[in-house]
């Protein structure tokens, strides 16, 4: 739904004295302080409170250099020492107490005790500012829509808008402005067609799955358009044959292909062939796109000059080179491997094909800016793979509320039981990944919206896995067969320099654990375990208890692979996580990462100890 100006302005006027303006406002106070608290960024004095909680306090200094102080109640979890805050965030001036209201002045008034850089601070800050105005208005308009639960998997997807659990700028999408946001941001539902352009080859690099045919693939996706694109060229007295076919999206067609490169399109190693007749719908990642028109189509990830959380959301050309390589060599495993294929289903959604542009006419000035800015990966739909008795749903969806502030998951576990359907979820979901550790020695960055449930009636049977292309991690000491690794691209200085957090292949196996550790363990698992703890009572111990007998148990089967579980110690006492917030505000100098306490070490001894 697209606001005229008048109803626009209005509706801004309301956002700003609504209770989901303040809502969200606290939300993103809330994460920033558990995890400036977390990541070590400011030293909080803590006082006792009552129910085993503390209060948290924070220095900070106004500009007269008076001090000034941040209060807060909270406490430290169980689940990899997580921090957790209740309640708002108080300025505590002199004799005055008031609710925080301006991250700018929070950061401001802490920074002369974290020494973080100024201009990263800064930037930060409007982060923060875009993310509140942003998803402020999006709590605000699906609270006031005649809205309806949805039922199916792309609606699902599309509508789980809460962000990310823990990264405070959630939803910061710099870049977009608010009528952007409106008309591309998933929380908007928004559909669109793409804009599609003819690629002369000489400045295009094609990376193919093994099982498509290039002419064959793109026919079928494109379908009657493909005539008319053919045609487009032909008219310039040019061979279509010369030319791949790249779609666009619409934001960056205007933001970046047209000021960029338009020298491309003057001397026509780029041709605009017009609007596909497909419409889309933007998933939560707002770079992959569904299609609305044909849903067994291919999903389209397209590369966005946007930043949102931690990184830019273009598509780096070595990732998308890697992609079909690594789908096929994921592939390959899963059909040798009887555990994955026929026991567990296990689904990996290729990413059959990918085109990134790489012109070599570019200035050096001109190299930064359209770096990865004209790239295109194409993923497999989770459609093509389910059963008629079969139904997906999407990681992230299982923390999200209906309007009526039930869990999605509520029907479910009222069907089947709390116990009954945590195990089978846990089961489903921690068995493939912790196999391919452990017998491959591949580590699957297993975030919330990597990850697919698949289900019959509500009950978890199987997982999905997708996004391949820089999602991934291992070392060839860890491969269990390093003749299938495919000869991928290395991460380029250029990227290394913005993320160094960023690569597929290292020297440390206990960096390769950790992938698994970060995304899947202590970010995806901790957030349903705190969920479920809030909405049904639900200990954390009970929680990681069960999911330590998945791994408990998987190990016991396989127990031949006992010097692979000493490789991937998932049970050590200490494993390590990535910094994304200390990311937002200090130099990509190192790897931002920190030592925490492994829930899984605690609930192993207790469970050892039980048994001696």
């Amino acid at each position: 739904m697209i606001l005229g100006k008048e109803e626009w302005s209005y509706e801004l006027e309301q956002l700003f004295q609504s209770q989901e303006y303040r809502n969200v406002r606290r939300r993103i106070f809330r994460q920033l302080v558990e995890s400036l608290i977390y990541e070590n960024i400011v030293k909080a004095q803590t006082y006792p409170l009552n129910n085993g909680r503390v209060q948290f306090e924070i220095k900070g200094k106004d500009k007269d250099g008076n001090p000034v102080t941040y209060i807060c109640g909270g406490e430290r979890k169980m689940s990899f020492q997580r921090i957790r805050i209740c309640g708002s965030l108080i300025r505590k001036s002199g004799h005055v107490e008031e609710e925080a209201r301006s991250f700018s002045l929070f950061l401001e008034e802490i920074a002369p005790y974290i020494q973080a850089d100024e201009t990263k601070l800064k930037a930060f800050a409007e982060e923060l500012n875009q993310t509140l105005i942003k998803d402020a208005l999006a709590q605000y308009r699906w609270k006031r829509v005649n809205y309806r639960q949805p039922a199916t998997y792309d609606k699902i997807e599309s509508a789980a808008m809460e962000g990310h659990p823990y990264h405070p700028s959630y939803k910061s999408r710099i870049g977009f402005n608010l009528e952007d946001n409106e008309q591309f941001g998933p929380d908007f539902q928004p559909s669109f067609s793409l804009i599609w352009l003819g690629a002369h080859h000489s400045v295009i690099e094609l990376s193919m799955s093994q099982a498509i045919n290039y002419k064959e693939f793109i026919q079928s996706e494109l379908g009657e358009d493909y005539e008319r694109f053919v045609q487009k060229i032909t008219a310039y007295h040019l061979d279509a044959n010369d030319y791949y076919f790249i779609p666009v999206h619409p934001w960056q067609w205007r933001e970046m292909i047209l000021p960029f490169f338009f020298k491309e399109i003057e001397e026509r190693r780029l041709i605009l062939l017009g609007e596909g007749t497909d419409r889309y719908v933007p998933q939560q990642s707002i770079r992959t796109l569904t299609n609305q028109t044909s849903p067994e189509k291919c999903y389209v990830k397209l590369a966005l000059s946007i930043t949102n959380t931690s990184t830019s959301r273009i598509l780096a050309p070595h990732t998308v080179e890697n992609a079909a390589k690594i789908s096929d060599w994921l592939q390959t495993i899963k059909e040798k491997d009887v555990y994955l294929k026929d026991e567990w289903k296990t689904v990996f959604l290729r990413e059959v094909m990918g085109i990134s542009y790489q012109s070599h006419v570019f200035t050096q000035f001109e190299k930064e800016k359209t770096y990865g800015a004209l790239s295109t990966i194409w993923r497999e739909s989770i459609h093509s793979y389910l059963q008629e008795d079969e139904e997906a749903f999407p990681f992230q969806a299982m923390c999200s509320m209906t309007n009526q502030q039930r869990p999605l998951i509520d029907d479910w576990i009222k069907t089947y039981g709390l116990e009954t359907w945590v195990k089978q979820m846990l089961n489903v979901s921690v068995t493939p990944l912790i196999h391919l550790l452990y017998a491959h020695g591949i580590a699957m960055e297993s975030h919330a919206q990597n990850m697919i449930l698949i289900h019959k009636n509500g009950m978890p049977t199987r997982l999905a896995l997708k996004d391949f292309h820089d999602g991934i991690r291992f070392s060839k000491e860890g491969l269990n067969d390093p003749t299938l690794c495919p000869l991928l691209r290395p991460t380029p200085d250029i990227h290394a320099r913005v993320n160094r957090n960023s690569f597929i292949e290292t020297d440390d196996l206990l960096l390769v654990r950790d992938f698994v550790h970060d995304a899947f363990f202590f970010i995806n698992l901790s957030e349903i375990c705190l969920f479920l703890e809030e909405h049904y009572d639900l200990p954390e111990a009970s929680f990681w208890k069960m999911v330590a007998e998945v791994i408990l148990q998987y190990q016991q089967r396989f127990s031949h692979l006992a010097e692979r579980f000493q490789l991937f110690p998932l049970f050590a006492e200490t494993i390590q996580v990535e910094q994304l917030t200390k990311r937002r505000m200090f130099p990509e100098t190192e790897l931002r990462i920190q030592k925490v306490k492994n829930p899984l070490y605690v609930v192993y001894e207790e469970m050892k100890q039980q048994c001696s």
